[in-house]
């Protein structure tokens, strides 16, 4: 697999009109749970509901191959966590820290350093009113092969063939092709990470990564969560649309990855 990882959300700015309030996403009115889940979005996730996509040894964690890259390491993970790390995956392989600050061993190798930014849903955003036109439909694993196909044209993040089993995905097609979509990856207890949003470049301007992620958190709160999400720091058109969206800074991450000796 190739771990060289592209921009974490490819611009998906739509050039959005923010005069209309979202027609389907309720107003945040369910308790807000600790946000502390969020410090350590990968191992809540694997130990609660995706523990059925972990590999396990000790204390140390990571996702199935084809389902995500993704490992965790406890805060202040010693020499024996390491190595059970390194022995899940394997001599030469990349450890996928995504947000985690611990310092791996020094003979680790640096392969990706990624600045980014972890926003949370505050509900007081006001996307444009979506197109009437616009349908947005389920994608499932029988559409794995369309969605890495989108995700080779405009480079969103992380996606492997079978990242789409860690959450419901939602996509827009025009005349027959899928041209947009985004989903579910990270669930650390209370939260839905959005993921995945992207646009093709021929059916840009038209809204659809809003009517997405608006959905997306219209379903993350109906079931009594909140959405968060990560963005690349550099990202300025993608930050600009997730705050219109109502989306607001919670702290800045580091995405990095090392090669195991």
């Amino acid at each position: 697999m190739n771990h060289d990882h592209p921009p974490l959300d490819a611009p998906v700015r739509d050039d959005l009109a923010l005069d209309h309030p979202a027609a389907d996403a309720p107003p945040l009115d369910v308790p807000a749970p600790a946000d502390l889940v969020l410090d350590d979005p990968v191992g809540q996730s694997l130990r609660g509901p995706h523990a059925r996509f972990a590999r396990r040894l000790g204390r140390s964690a990571t996702y199935l191959p084809e389902v995500a890259t993704f490992s965790s390491v406890p805060a202040e993970p010693g020499p024996r966590e390491w190595a059970d790390l390194a022995r899940l995956l394997g001599p030469g392989e990349v450890a996928d820290m995504f947000s985690s600050p611990a310092a791996p061993p020094p003979d680790w190798e640096p392969v990706f350093r990624l600045d980014g930014r972890q926003m949370i849903w505050t509900g007081s955003g006001r996307p444009a009113q979506p197109d009437a036109r616009t349908r947005v439909v389920e994608l499932g694993a029988e559409h794995a092969a369309e969605m890495l196909d989108l995700v080779a044209r405009t480079r969103p993040g992380p996606f492997w063939p079978r990242t789409c089993e860690l959450g419901t995905y939602l996509g827009v097609r025009e005349g027959g092709r899928l041209v947009a979509m985004a989903g579910e990856r990270l669930r650390p207890p209370g939260w839905t990470e959005i993921s995945a949003v992207c646009t093709a470049p021929e059916a840009r301007g038209r809204g659809h990564a809003a009517r997405l992620v608006t959905t997306l958190a219209a379903r993350t709160v109906a079931r009594g969560e909140r959405p968060f999400l990560h963005v690349a720091e550099a990202n300025t058109a993608a930050i600009a649309l997730y705050e219109a969206l109502g989306f607001a800074a919670r702290k800045q991450v580091v995405f990095r990855g090392f090669r195991i000796p």
